[in-house]
């Protein structure tokens, strides 16, 4: 196991580099001069040049990149063009939100999902596969973006039972496990989770179907084995593939979600990105990809090694 896992974290190495890589290189592929969003309108060519020179812009690239490297393995990310604060304090702090959102969708996504997949993969052909299929289909298909603002339309506007938007009472951006929070988090949490419930529903109704019919599942129930035997012979083996599925979802929930947080100005990552988009704030956009793309790297790492601690066979493999 130990030596899996050492592989595993080798193959991790190069990735990482190349993430920070397309992440130091946005800087200089994006159309325009970099230092726009930092020199006046009226700005000389000789305070360009000096702060050409203060950024670093005027030397070789592989030099630049070694040095933002050296500063980021530090933990500096430069400050945010925008508000003048640190980026890795802007982004831990959007980071959390996301990753509070994210676990709570996740907890509905996953729980439904397994669910309805359990129990359509166990009924297969007969109405009760069709209604758990057919809300799979549904999570899958309807633009998340559209269903955060019909919740809010029903459940904020017209029954004023939850908030709208934001993280807390009052504008607040900071976070508790209260009720007058978590209020603010059902309606996010309920529309970034039906993506995943779907996905998750599918995948497991198939991996369901398919271990039902091997034969092996046949020589259990005719030895007399309980059916709650066979049921955990069939959670064994479908939980690699499964946790391979909900990992990968998991990480596209802890990149944050662009639209989601916008519809509900939910101070996360994704909130976090566009605004740094609109604004031209680079350094804010370098490090809040490069730390989210850290996130989805090491989360498939994790799983990696979930699965190979579930199914010994992926060690030997």
């Amino acid at each position: 196991m130990l030596a899996y896992i050492a592989r595993r974290i080798a193959y991790v190495i190069p990735i990482v580099i190349s993430v920070a890589l397309v992440c130091f290189l946005l800087v200089h592929i994006t159309p325009g001069d970099p230092l726009v969003a930092v020199l006046p309108a009226d700005a000389s060519q000789e305070l360009a040049a000096q702060l050409r020179v203060a950024y670093g812009f005027d030397r070789p690239l592989p030099v630049q990149f070694g040095l933002w490297l050296l500063r980021a393995l530090h933990g500096d990310l430069g400050n945010s063009i925008a508000t003048g604060r640190p980026v890795l304090a802007e982004v831990m702090r959007a980071v959390s939100n996301t990753v509070t959102l994210a676990i709570a969708a996740a907890i509905i996504g996953f729980t439904m999902g397994i669910l309805l997949g359990l129990i359509a993969g166990y009924f297969r052909e007969t109405w009760i596969d069709k209604v758990a299929t057919s809300f799979a289909i549904a999570g899958v298909s309807v633009p998340h973006y559209w269903l955060g603002m019909v919740l809010v339309i029903i459940f904020s506007v017209q029954l004023n039972w939850l908030p709208a938007v934001g993280a807390g009472p009052n504008g607040s951006n900071s976070w508790a496990w209260d009720w007058a929070h978590l209020k603010y988090l059902v309606l996010p949490a309920i529309t970034t989770s039906v993506i995943p419930m779907g996905i998750v529903t599918r995948t497991v109704r198939a991996l369901t179907g398919d271990i039902l019919s091997q034969d092996f599942v046949e020589a259990l129930r005719a030895k007399g084995l309980h059916e709650t035997g066979v049921f955990r012979h069939v959670i064994k083996n479908a939980a690699p593939t499964a946790l391979a599925v909900m990992g990968l979802q998991l990480g596209y929930m802890l990149g944050g979600s662009i639209l989601i947080e916008t519809v509900f100005s939910w101070p996360g990552s994704g909130f976090l990105l566009n605004s740094a988009i609109f604004q031209r704030d680079l350094p804010l956009l370098q490090g809040t990809i490069l730390i989210l793309a850290l996130f989805f790297v090491f989360l498939n790492l994790l799983v990696d090694i979930a699965q190979a601690a579930i199914d010994p066979r992926i060690k030997r493999g």
